[in-house]
C-alpha cells in the first residue's frame, strides 16, 4: 500500500477500509454534495459519469488524476476541519467534507 501524505488535513490512501464512505459522480455532481464523517473515515470518489472527472482539494493539499468511467479516488481525512473541493475539469462542480473529531 503506499500513502502519501498531503498537509495535515488528509492522507491518500489506495484501499478501501471499514470506514469507507461513497461519493459517487454523476451527472456532473458529488453526490452527496456536502458529507459529514469523522476523522479517519476514508473517503471514495467513484466516477459513474461517461466522461472524466477529477477531484481538487480548493486548499490545494490534494490532487486526483483524471478518473475514468468507473475510475475511483479516495483520501483519508485525519484531522477535524472543512474540506472543500472541486473537479479540475468542470470547476463548476463542488463539495464539500465536514470532518469530525
Amino acid at each position: 500500500m503506499m500513502c502519501l501524505a498531503l498537509g495535515f488535513a488528509v492522507v491518500v490512501a489506495a484501499p478501501a477500509k471499514a470506514d469507507t464512505v461513497i461519493v459517487k459522480i454523476d451527472n456532473f455532481t458529488f453526490a452527496p454534495a456536502v458529507l459529514t464523517v469523522k476523522s479517519g473515515t476514508t473517503v471514495k470518489f467513484e466516477n459513474h459519469d461517461d466522461i472524466p472527472h477529477s477531484v481538487v482539494d480548493a486548499a490545494g493539499k490534494f490532487r486526483s488524476k483524471a478518473l475514468d468511467t468507473d475510475d475511483s479516488f479516495s483520501l483519508t481525512v485525519a484531522v477535524a476541519g472543512e474540506i472543500n473541493y472541486f473537479c479540475g475539469l468542470h470547476p463548476h462542480m463542488k463539495g464539500k467534507i465536514v470532518v469530525t473529531p
